[in-house]
């Protein structure tokens, strides 16, 4: 039987540290609504939600947090960063309901005297006096040393110094801050390993920022070296490049370690998404874990492979995540793309028709980066519609917009046997093609019906490349869909479709008075 794991404790900082993100300000409801979810829904071991005696607004969304914490019975995993003045951030704390301090202090002499203008002997006797008024009314404390890695880069007996005045203080967990992320793995090793063996009475936190984008790196080192706890924030939110992103250093430690997290990995992408919406900044694609395009294989030979064996999965499997491997459609891509996709949809199709539909995406990979899956049920309205013989073509076709001007359009159309060529101004694009086709109507048996309603569906995803779907109801009853990466082509498309069938039904139709089409 394998040893159990030692479960390493996340501390998330998204509403303290991370607020400091240049551009975010989260209102009370939306910081409570995410600390639900860091606590019941990711399960985050403790949460930092706000600094001490920032404004009246910041305490009263600390005691929303706090009530309703507290009311779970979870109120000792919620903490406040406090300061060295006595009772000042004690009061705060109390006052909004929290009995967690993160005491900063400072952890280089070169922030100890060029910001506090102090001794290292005042500094640790006005830390012992501000903790000592913390216990004395129940708040507990923790100690961040501000500047950490500085100091025992620059000034590493100050640093410890610090470490014999602390054996002497009551705090729970020292909590060693990379501030302006400057270590790299290899350091963090080696300072963190020293000051776990000269504080082992202590629990110790590293508490990363990702400056050099050594974060997770830096994170998973401390774990490496003996660290209890790491610090991060949902998204790597956080001051400059951010701090120590949730999601990657979580999997990283359950992959990469003989240690476990408390983290549930099935709800990372669905808290990702939200903070996205509430802050307003969005992840890359690519961004490990979370992003969208990390379980999307392009290439036709990757999915192959896994057609074939699952050759290209790898222990970042998507189902930990809540989530599915998807297999892009483009240039790129290959029979296999087409078959996997074809499987999870359900949908069997002759091998004439794979062809036609591997064409189709190659084709308009030309012209777009990826095809999804979500644009298949759109190319296979057209692929497999009743083949009809084409009377009528659209060859060429102009289209300029303007503001403040008419639409104008250009367009040079084949039917039957002759070619013609027709313009026409509109008040859009579509109107303005309507506009060109219709001055030329009198070449064709048929007249043109007027535009019952006109729908356009875009896939889900908020691609502005993503393929359109336009579905035209004719005033005549006839209904018609395009299908193209630019909305006025695929409604364009949607009247070619129009113009064959009603020259097949030409015998059936009257002629109707005509109203001019505008959308």
């Amino acid at each position: 039987m394998s040893p159990k794991k030692k479960t390493v404790e996340i501390m998330d900082t998204t509403l303290r540290d991370g607020e400091q993100t240049s551009g975010v300000s989260l209102t009370g409801h939306e910081k409570l609504t995410i600390a639900q979810l860091l606590i019941e829904g990711v399960r985050a071991d403790r949460i930092e939600i706000a600094s001490a005696r920032v404004s009246e607004g910041e305490r009263q969304s600390v005691s929303r947090i706090m009530e309703w914490a507290n009311s779970q019975g979870e109120g000792h995993r919620v903490e406040c960063l406090g300061f060295t003045d006595h009772k000042g951030s004690a009061d705060w704390l109390l006052s909004a309901g929290c009995k967690v301090m993160n005491l900063l202090t400072k952890g280089s002499l070169h922030h100890l005297e060029g910001q506090l203008r102090k001794t290292p002997k005042q500094h640790v006797a006005d830390i012992a006096k501000t903790v000592e008024y913390c216990v004395s009314n129940g708040i507990a404390v923790n100690v961040y040393f501000e500047d950490w890695s500085n100091g025992c880069l620059n000034s590493p007996d100050y640093v410890n110094y610090l470490y014999e005045a602390c054996l002497d203080i009551p705090f729970t967990r020292i909590m060693l801050p990379d501030t302006l992320g400057v270590l790299n793995p290899n350091q963090v090793t080696e300072f963190v390993g020293d000051a776990i063996g000269k504080l082992n009475k202590f629990r110790i936190d590293f508490h990363g920022h990702n400056d050099y984008g050594f974060a997770t790196a830096n994170s998973l080192a401390a774990v490496l070296a003996g660290a209890d706890g790491i610090h991060c924030t949902l998204n790597g939110l956080g001051e400059r490049a951010g701090n120590t992103c949730l999601d990657e250093v979580a999997v990283a430690i359950e992959d990469h370690t003989d240690r476990k997290t408390r983290i549930n990995l099935k709800r990372l992408k669905e808290v990702s998404k939200l903070i996205e919406a509430l802050t307003g900044l969005r992840i890359s694609d690519n961004k490990p874990i979370t992003g969208d395009n990390v379980f999307t294989q392009t290439a036709g030979i990757h999915a192959d492979g896994d057609k074939k064996g699952n050759l290209y999965e790898s222990r970042l499997n998507p189902k930990r995540f809540g989530r599915d491997r998807e297999y892009a459609l483009g240039k790129l891509s290959g029979r296999a793309n087409i078959d996997l996709n074809l499987r999870k949809m359900g949908i069997e199709l002759t091998e004439e028709q794979k062809k036609k539909l591997l064409d189709k995406v190659i084709e308009l990979g030309d012209n777009k980066k990826v095809v999804t899956k979500d644009d298949i049920p759109f190319l296979l309205t057209e692929l497999l519609e009743t083949p009809e013989e084409r009377s009528f073509e659209i060859l060429n076709s102009v289209l300029v917009s303007s503001q403040g001007l008419s639409a104008t359009a250009a367009v040079r159309v084949r039917y039957r046997d002759g070619v013609y060529e027709a313009n026409g101004l509109g008040n859009g694009g579509y109107d303005a093609f309507m506009t060109a086709l219709r001055s030329i109507e009198e070449r064709f048996d048929f007249e043109i019906p007027a535009v019952g309603d006109y729908e356009v569906h875009i896939p889900p995803g908020g691609k502005s490349d993503a393929l359109v779907e336009t579905t035209i109801t004719w005033a005549n009853g006839l209904r018609t869909r395009g299908v193209d990466s630019d909305q006025i082509m695929a409604a364009i498309e949607a009247t070619s479709r129009m113009m064959n069938l009603m020259d097949r039904q030409k015998g059936m139709v009257k002629k109707k008075d005509k109203s001019k089409t505008r959308v």
